[in-house]
This record gives structure tokens, C-alpha cells and sequence, in this order.
């Protein structure tokens, strides 16, 4: 298990899943956790047994299913209601069955939600902290307290939120975190505070959410303060604005201020798992995350690039590969000479100076009249290879197109493609239909050429995205096409413009059977 001393503490499966639109089934809690435990977090939450089926379904499933190397699992709670003995409540009965060596409980800091939302007095409700702590700990459990609205509580009753701490402390909870629940903390003020709960003597941990956008940087004020136990969500899931995202903290804290986290092996896997968890929770992965993104370490400008070229760190903060991410080049109107060269250089060619002239013109000429290569990898690779190695050899050689579109008796609308195509000395006629034009145009390709190459039976168009072009306008308006393909290894995307958006279609489309057939081996 790891180090005790400071703590990594996940949350995604509760608080995380707590975010709009985020629906995870107990397979897919199971799932995350998995993920969760080979990064080596100490702790990850599971959720509130007792309050709802899929939760107590969750740990009980655990028992089995889940062969932690790293983490423990916690099961989340609430301390006894007003009145009852802890010993007497279901809900702590709940947490007691759950299985979970950690129970982690949420108390009320503030004095007014003491009085307003729980209706009960404020030494009540140290009463009731005593008594779930010390009852949970005399059942063999370890114990965490969660100071719900800490900081908005230590403004209203600096004693009283103080004093919620050392109750807890001397009952054996073994961290209190304080929550910035609200959010609305900023890193200053917010380390003054987590400074004079340090002076309690218990051991201190931090709970932020992001509605300031601070919610990593507090974590990190509130790390300098003295807090040793730090809570976040992967991918910053959760309710409103998030969670601290736990990859950025756990990145910052081991790469920038030295602390021994997770294994080294672990952090080089983190891109992965941060995106293999997005896969499960079916939430877009956020292209800009701070570490983990794909365009973390992406460059366009000719300035960076030129830099990059001498020294990668002169324009990056770390080594991509720290983290399992990678340095990408991306190509575009304001892409320079070095772009370029370094982006030819990662797809396997050695530029002369006259190719990367000829290539950084037509890229200019090209985005100018709309494309995108910055978007379109392969479209970008094809035109390399169009510019560094002449007229080459094609796949394929396109006579004609046709698509119609028809509207049935029954009101349903059908399209039908017809291709003319020359591949490998034959003259190819065949149609398609689809339930769109561009649907059927991709099974007319392929019925005409999945016989000479079969390896296309594999490509598949997995997405589709049109955007009318600023600076025209109406039905007339230049469309660009953006086509992502795959072939169950990886994906890549192509670009086509024109007036037309079939025609636009095409272009993208054609580009990705050609790109797909060289990944197959079909050289040029």
C-alpha cells in the first residue's frame, strides 16, 4: 500500500460522479477504480453505501472483483443523526458493512448549517462527531473526516470550525480534510486558513472545487500550509465546476516540489489512464488538460518550433514522456521552416531545404483557401508525400462519382453512390447506399475496393464533422469536412473544402482509404 506519511486520496467514484450528464454503472465504477489503483492513489472513495443500491452493490462487489495493489478502498458517510446513537443509525450500520477498511465521514463545520440545514444545536453536532468517530473506530475502522464548508464555516466561527477539527482529532479520526465546497476559495486566503488548522495538531487534508478555477492551485497553498492528504477527482470530474483534477495535482506535487507519490512507472502511464477512464465514463476527453491533454505539449507557432528545434525543453515545462504524454508539431498557416522539418522528422522523413519550402508554401496556399492540417495528420502526411516524393504511384484513380438522394413513397430518405474507379489495372463500377450521402460514397468505395485490398473491410469512418467557413455565406458558403477513420489500431483524421459539401465529402473520404492502405503496407 502506499506511503502513509502523505496521502493521495480519489474521490471520482462519489463526489466525481456527481458531475452533469456523468451516469456510471457499478461495472463501470469497478472499471475506474482498476484504473485508478495502477496510477497508485492510496485511497479511492466508492461511494455512500446505505444511500443508494448502486453504491452498497459497488462494495459488494469489491470484496471480490477488486485486487487492489496500491489503494485502499473508503466507503463514504455521514456521522449519526441528532438523537441517535451512532451505534442505533442504519446509515452507520451501512458504512460498517460495507466492507471498506476506511470510512470516511462528512460533518458539519459551519455554524450556520449546523443550525439551518441539520436543525440541531452546535454542540450537538460535535456530539455527534464524537460518538461516529470513536463508534467506527472501536469497529476496527480507520477513520477520515470530511469538514463540509470548512472555509466559508472558519469565516463565519473561526472557533467553532476549529473546534469541529479537534473533536474529531481527539475522537481518532486519523485526517480531517477541509472542504472549500463552495468552491469560491482563492489561494492565498485559503492557506492562511488551512495554516491555523495545522496549529490543532491534527493531521490536516484538502477538498477543493473549482468554481474560482482554483481548485489545483488551492490543493497545492493548502499542501505548503501543511495539509499531508490531498483529495481530487481524475479528469477534475464533478458537480458544477468540478473537483481538483487529482492528475494535475499529483503531477505538480512529484515533478515540481519533489514528493514521492506514485511510482515512476505509474506517472509515465498517467495520459493513458486519464484517457482510458474517459473511455469508461464516455465524458470528451478535455484536449487542453494540463499534462494529459493531447495538445499539452503541442506546437504551432514558427517561433516555438524554431526553438524546439535547438532544445524541446526551451518551450515545455517537462519531458512529455514523464507523464506518457508526447510533443506533437502541429501544421498550419502560421506554421515556419522548422515546423516543418520537425514535423516531417516525427513522420519519418529528412526534408531538404527546397521540399520544406515547397511544403510550408502549399500549407499556406492551402489553409488560405480553408483547410487545416493542424486537425487533419494524414491529410498533412499525404501532402508531404505528394512534395517529397513527386507523382507517385496511386492506390487508386478516381473516374467518376454520383450520389443521389430519394425520398421514398414511405417518406423514408434513401441515398445511392455510384464510384468509377481504375485500381490495379481494372475498371471498377459499384454502388452503395447509406442512410446519407456520405455513407453511401464510403460503401461504394469499399465494395469497389475491398476485393483487391481486403484490409479495408477493417477501415471504418468513426466521425464527421462540417463547418461552414467564416467569410461566405449562405448555401453557397465554402464547407469544410473533417473525417476521423479507424482500423480497430488507431485513428487518423483528413480534410476536404469545397462549395460543395459532397464534393468536400469525397475528398476527406478519399484521403482516408488512401492513408488507410499505406498503414496496411500499400506503399506509394
Amino acid at each position: 500500500m502506499a506511503d502513509d506519511r502523505f496521502h493521495v486520496y480519489d474521490t471520482t467514484l462519489r463526489d466525481g460522479a456527481q458531475q452533469e450528464g456523468l451516469n456510471l454503472t457499478v461495472a463501470d465504477k469497478l472499471a475506474v477504480a482498476r484504473h485508478l489503483d495502477s496510477l497508485g492513489v492510496g485511497f479511492i472513495e466508492g461511494g455512500w453505501p446505505g444511500a443508494n443500491p448502486k453504491d452498497t452493490e459497488f462494495f459488494r462487489r469489491a470484496r471480490t472483483e477488486l485486487d487492489l495493489k496500491h489503494a485502499q478502498l473508503a466507503a463514504f458517510g455521514a456521522t449519526r443523526r441528532a438523537g441517535v446513537k451512532a451505534a442505533d443509525d442504519p446509515l452507520v450500520a451501512a458504512l460498517r458493512e460495507s466492507g471498506a477498511p476506511v470510512v470516511t465521514l462528512v460533518a458539519k463545520s459551519h455554524d450556520r448549517h449546523v443550525e439551518l440545514a441539520l436543525r440541531t444545536t452546535l454542540q450537538e453536532n460535535l456530539a455527534m462527531i464524537r460518538d461516529t468517530v470513536s463508534h467506527l473506530r472501536a469497529e476496527g475502522r480507520r477513520v477520515f473526516l470530511d469538514a463540509e464548508h470548512f472555509f466559508d464555516g472558519y469565516k463565519s466561527n473561526p472557533a467553532y470550525a476549529l473546534e469541529v477539527v479537534r473533536t474529531a482529532a481527539e475522537a481518532g479520526a486519523d485526517v480531517i480534510a477541509l472542504c472549500d465546497t463552495n468552491g469560491g476559495m482563492l489561494p492565498d486566503e485559503l492557506a492562511e486558513i488551512v495554516h491555523e488548522a495545522v496549529q490543532t495538531s491534527a493531521r490536516v487534508g484538502i477538498h477543493c472545487h473549482d468554481d474560482t478555477g482554483c481548485a489545483v492551485a488551492n490543493t497545492l497553498a493548502a499542501v505548503k500550509a501543511g495539509a499531508t492528504h490531498v483529495q481530487g477527482c481524475a479528469n477534475g470530474y464533478g458537480e458544477r465546476s468540478g473537483n481538483a483534477n487529482l492528475f494535475t495535482v499529483v503531477a505538480n506535487l512529484q515533478l515540481k516540489r519533489g514528493y514521492d507519490l506514485v511510482p515512476e512507472q505509474s506517472l509515465a502511464e498517467m495520459t493513458r489512464i486519464a484517457h482510458a477512464i474517459t473511455e469508461v465514463t464516455n465524458v470528451t476527453p478535455n484536449s487542453h488538460a494540463p499534462y494529459v491533454g493531447t495538445s499539452a505539449f503541442a506546437h504551432k507557432a514558427g517561433l516555438h518550433a524554431s526553438a524546439i528545434k535547438v532544445d524541446p525543453n526551451l518551450y515545455q515545462h517537462i519531458d512529455p514522456a514523464l507523464v506518457g504524454n508526447d510533443m506533437r508539431m502541429l501544421v498550419s498557416d502560421m506554421a515556419g521552416r522548422a515546423s516543418v522539418e520537425l514535423k516531417g522528422r516525427e513522420l519519418g522523413y529528412e526534408l531538404t531545404p527546397e521540399d520544406t519550402k515547397t511544403l510550408v508554401e502549399r500549407v499556406k496556399d492551402l489553409e488560405a483557401r480553408g483547410f487545416t492540417f493542424e486537425a487533419a495528420d494524414a491529410s498533412f502526411e499525404l501532402l508531404l508525400r505528394d512534395t517529397v516524393e513527386g507523382e507517385r504511384k496511386r492506390h487508386f484513380a478516381v473516374e467518376s462519382w454520383r450520389v443521389i438522394v430519394e425520398r421514398t413513397k414511405g417518406g423514408e430518405l434513401v441515398s445511392e453512390a455510384t464510384v468509377k474507379l481504375h485500381a490495379k489495372g481494372e475498371r471498377i463500377v459499384a454502388t452503395g447506399e447509406g442512410n446519407g450521402p456520405v455513407n453511401a460514397l464510403d460503401k461504394a468505395v469499399r465494395q469497389a475496393l475491398e476485393r483487391l485490398y481486403p484490409e479495408l473491410a477493417k477501415l471504418e469512418l468513426v466521425d464527421y464533422k462540417v463547418r461552414i467557413l467564416e467569410g461566405t455565406h449562405g448555401t453557397g458558403a465554402v464547407t469544410r469536412v473533417l473525417i476521423t477513420s479507424s482500423d480497430d489500431v488507431s485513428e487518423w483524421a483528413t480534410v476536404g473544402v469545397a462549395e460543395n459539401i459532397i464534393d468536400a465529402s469525397w475528398q476527406a473520404l478519399e484521403q482516408a482509404v488512401t492513408y488507410g492502405l499505406l498503414r496496411a503496407g500499400h506503399g506509394c
